[in-house]
């Protein structure tokens, strides 16, 4: 019998500005916003694999490893809420083509490799709360955090006692822009 898991491609927040994006929400969102993500868990989801069987998870890892993408920079600029999927997020008003580029070719990947992809326009974002299905008062700004992206990563998603954690599995390092 084949066990399935659940993973996804995405970028990392380091440490420090995970501590940043925690403060900032804790002063100014109230506690009965939604459910917050935990520190660890905040990312952005390049390619969502879902259950997906460990050979299919396999293809996909020897696929990420031959991907040449540059190295980008995103200022994450942009605040909203998705009354419909409960998710209060930051984002970026101007993702990077290197960004888009790279979240465009692991969800073709995916699809190829029968993994179901979203129709709606890849739209870069840190997802704050969860279950925020009320009306939220959105702050007018976010700090403008600069988040530098080195590599990508390959993430298991597994529920243990309770709560959603996401496990790094592989990582692969994005390249310096070629010089001119």
């Amino acid at each position: 019998m084949s066990v399935e898991r659940r993973l996804f491609f995405a970028l990392s927040l380091p440490a420090k500005l995970q501590k940043q994006v925690i403060k900032w929400r804790a002063d100014n969102f109230p506690q009965d916003t939604g459910r917050p993500v935990a520190a660890a868990n905040l990312h952005i989801t390049l390619a969502f694999l879902g259950e997906i069987s460990e050979l299919k998870a396999e293809a996909l890892t020897r696929v990420a490893g031959r991907i040449q993408a540059q190295k980008f920079s995103l200022c994450l600029d942009d605040i909203g809420h998705w009354p419909g999927s409960g998710v209060v997020w930051i984002g970026t008003k101007r993702a990077p083509n290197a960004l888009l580029q790279l979240a465009s070719v692991l969800r073709s990947h995916a699809a190829r490799n029968g993994c179901h992809q979203s129709t709606l326009p890849f739209h870069p974002h840190v997802s704050l709360y969860r279950s925020a299905t009320r009306p939220v008062a959105i702050p007018p700004a976010t700090p403008n955090w600069q988040l530098d992206a080195e590599e990508f990563s390959l993430y298991e998603s597994t529920y243990e006692r309770g709560r959603t954690r996401y496990r790094c599995l592989q990582s692969w390092p994005l390249a310096d822009v070629p010089a001119t």
